[in-house]
């Protein structure tokens, strides 16, 4: 069994943040990106006008799985990480852990599950930290 996710983030935080422990006090080439097993894909600048991150997930044995969804067998979530891109080189400093436990992996199969989220937080930093409903609204369509 097969689903299409496709992530759907606004109101990107900037290209800049701080404080940060670098020498410069701040992170600077902010990106975010969607985490395929260890590896960052799909990275947006964080002063895009919009995130859009789309992937095909397994359903197995009632749960979601493949290399983008992480988690043990009693949660399951995806990352969408952000960090600096400097030369070419992404340098992680924090996760949104995307929460999956309000879908129901058998009624989604064979649909597209959408994520719609804003991106940053309440300090006007990148969204971290665990994202459960009503921060982001999932539609089975």
């Amino acid at each position: 069994m097969s689903v299409h996710f496709r992530l759907i983030g606004t109101d990107l935080p900037g290209s800049t943040c701080g404080p940060a422990p670098t020498e410069s006090g701040e992170y600077n080439s902010i990106h975010v990106g969607v985490q395929r097993g260890k590896e960052v894909v799909d990275m947006v600048a964080g002063d895009a006008q919009q995130a859009v991150f789309e992937f095909d997930v397994d359903v197995r044995n009632g749960k979601f799985s493949g290399p983008y969804v992480h988690g043990g067998s009693r949660e399951r979530f995806i990352y969408l990480s952000w960090g600096e891109l400097i030369y070419g080189h992404f340098k992680m400093f924090r996760r949104a852990k995307l929460q999956l436990d309000s879908l129901e992996p058998e009624a989604c199969d064979d649909h597209t599950v959408e994520g719609c989220l804003g991106l940053t937080d309440a300090k006007g930093h990148p969204l971290c930290a665990s994202v459960r409903p009503p921060k982001i609204t999932w539609r089975v369509r």
